[in-house]
This record gives C-alpha cells, sequence and structure tokens, in this order.
C-alpha cells in the first residue's frame, strides 16, 4: 500500500508502531505530512484532534482548535500543502498518543472505512469545495478553542468526519460532515445566545440586589 493508498487505520497503525526499524524512531509532523502528501490535510487535521480523545493537562481544546482552524486558513486559501510553523514541524509525535487515539476510535474508524471509498472527488478537490470546508473547519476551530465545557469530544467526532473524507477521499462522508458541522454551528450560536441572555439576566438581579 503507497502512501498515497493508505486507509485512516493503517496510517495510525504505522505511526503507533512503525513500519519496520526504519521508522521504530521519532518521527515529526514535518515528516509525516511529507510522507503521506497526498492526503496530508486530511493527516494534519486527524493528528490535530487527537488531544480531543487522549486527555491533556491543558484543554484540548485550546490546543486542537487553533490547529484545525489553520489548517482551514490554508484550504480556504487553496494551499497544495499544508503548512505549519518550523516549531510544530520538528516537533515528534508521540507514538503512545497516536496509539491511545486509535484504540479509542478504532470501533468508529472501523465503521467509518467499510462506509467510505473514493467517490464523488469533486467534493473533495474542486475549488469551491475546499474552500467551503476550508471555512467551516476554521468556525469550527475557532468555536473548539472557546473555554466552553462538554464540547471536546462531539467536535473530535465532527471533526474525525472530516479528516476520514478528506484521507479516503469519500465526497459523501464530506457531505455528511459538512452537514454536521453547519449543525454543530447552529447549536453553539442559539447555545451561546441564551447563555448571554441567561448572564444578562443574572446581571440586573444582582444589580437589583446591590441598588
Amino acid at each position: 500500500m503507497t502512501p498515497a493508498e493508505i486507509s485512516t487505520r493503517a496510517l495510525l497503525d504505522a505511526l503507533a508502531e512503525g513500519n519496520g526499524q526504519a521508522d521504530a524512531g521519532p518521527l515529526t509532523l514535518g515528516q509525516v505530512l511529507d510522507r503521506f502528501r497526498a492526503r496530508a490535510f486530511g493527516i494534519f487535521l486527524l493528528l490535530s484532534v487527537l488531544p480531543a480523545f487522549v486527555p491533556l493537562p491543558l484543554g484540548a481544546g485550546a490546543v486542537s482548535g487553533p490547529l484545525v482552524s489553520l489548517a482551514g486558513l490554508q484550504m480556504l486559501a487553496l494551499m497544495a500543502h499544508p503548512w505549519v510553523p518550523g516549531f510544530l514541524s520538528r516537533r515528534p509525535l508521540s507514538r503512545e498518543g497516536v496509539a491511545k487515539f486509535r484504540d479509542r476510535t478504532s470501533g468508529l474508524l472501523r465503521r467509518l472505512e467499510k462506509l467510505s471509498r473514493p467517490r464523488n472527488e469533486h467534493l473533495i478537490d474542486h475549488p469551491a469545495a475546499r474552500m467551503f470546508t476550508g471555512l467551516l473547519l476554521v468556525v469550527l476551530g475557532f468555536l473548539l478553542a472557546l473555554p466552553i465545557p462538554a464540547t471536546n469530544y462531539p467536535f473530535g467526532l465532527i471533526l474525525l468526519a472530516y479528516a476520514v473524507a478528506l484521507i479516503e477521499r469519500d465526497g459523501r462522508l464530506m457531505l455528511v460532515a459538512w452537514a454536521l458541522g453547519i449543525a454543530q454551528i447552529v447549536v453553539m450560536v442559539v447555545f451561546s445566545g441564551h447563555l448571554a441572555r441567561a448572564l444578562a439576566d443574572l446581571a440586573r438581579w444582582a444589580g437589583g440586589l446591590l441598588g
């Protein structure tokens, strides 16, 4: 299987365990993106959402959100290959973290891969489709970065669908990912509106007590 044809689970196996002695040492993000250039945006997105499934000392959204938005901005600009800052490009990937991510998502990935295959690829490659995908990723990454409780996992699942669609070149799955992304954005907007009104009511009530 060539890097251009690798499936999502096979990719995770390669990153977690290595394929032979040459792959057993440290592997940087830049090396991964160069090695799997044909699927680089999907792989970058997949690695960006890893913290949503592997607990970190910091909030996962604070790590994943900006990376997701960065990928989205570059797709919006129709860049052929993702660019990452040098300090991230040279950062070694944690094989243990990738293995935990693979194990926690194995059931979902198995089901997605059974349903996914290269089809309707114009929804992956067409400039308008790439720009729309990028725009949704920018917004979803921004919302993910906000310190809102209990949102990391739902966002992670939605963004995982985007990543698998890009890696597997499945336009139909991308349509599903678009719908899920738009629905999540609408939910967050409605929730934010209710929260803002509740905070305003609380402020008026507190002001009345103090007055």
